[in-house]
């Protein structure tokens, strides 16, 4: 797992497998105006962006990949519930 934050754009991205390869998103899906998640072919979850991260996540949170993990078992029981 890697977290890149731009501090130019505000923008956090969270790499669940280390970096996603050109055409591996196969599905991106905007949980609300801060979070997009990207899936692979197979539906899995890959990546997830955070936009105005300084504002939804805290600062420990941009730096920690413990934060990481929150993000993923959350969104990750959102799009069960969601069936995707």
């Amino acid at each position: 797992m890697k977290i890149e934050y731009d501090k130019e754009v505000d923008c956090a991205y969270i790499y669940l497998d280390g970096s996603i390869q050109d055409g591996e998103s196969k599905k991106t899906i905007e949980i609300n105006d801060n979070i997009i998640v990207d899936l692979n072919d197979k539906g899995q979850l890959i990546g997830i962006e955070v936009l105005e991260a300084s504002r939804v996540l805290s600062k420990k949170a941009l730096v920690s990949a413990e934060a990481a993990w929150y993000w993923v078992i959350l969104l990750t029981g959102f799009l069960w519930e969601l069936n995707y």
